[in-house]
């Protein structure tokens, strides 16, 4: 304590020097807290990408089977047509 200084104001500036080093020590907390939160956005990111990009494989693949499937019912559309023609002429 300096000399004029009560014994309230050390208080006081002692009080402050430890508001002072707990808000440094919050700060730092939340910044190592947001950089572990990062890291989890990223793996999640990168999850969520793969897994886009797995379902976007897929849907091309269905697409495609879609119109094989087309194509095929086309045909077949055709050579019932073309077999009901056949009897048709027949009769």
């Amino acid at each position: 304590m300096n000399p004029g200084e009560s014994a309230l104001d050390a208080a006081a500036k002692r009080l402050e020097n430890a508001l002072h080093v707990l808000e440094q020590r919050l700060a730092q907390r939340a910044k190592q807290a947001g950089a572990e939160a990062g890291d989890l956005f990223d793996d999640d990111r990168a999850r969520l990408a793969e897994e886009l990009d797995a379902s976007r494989a897929r849907e091309r693949e269905l697409e495609e089977a879609g119109a094989q499937a087309s194509a095929a019912l086309g045909r077949a559309i055709d050579e019932i047509k073309a077999a009901l023609n056949g009897q048709a002429q027949e009769v």
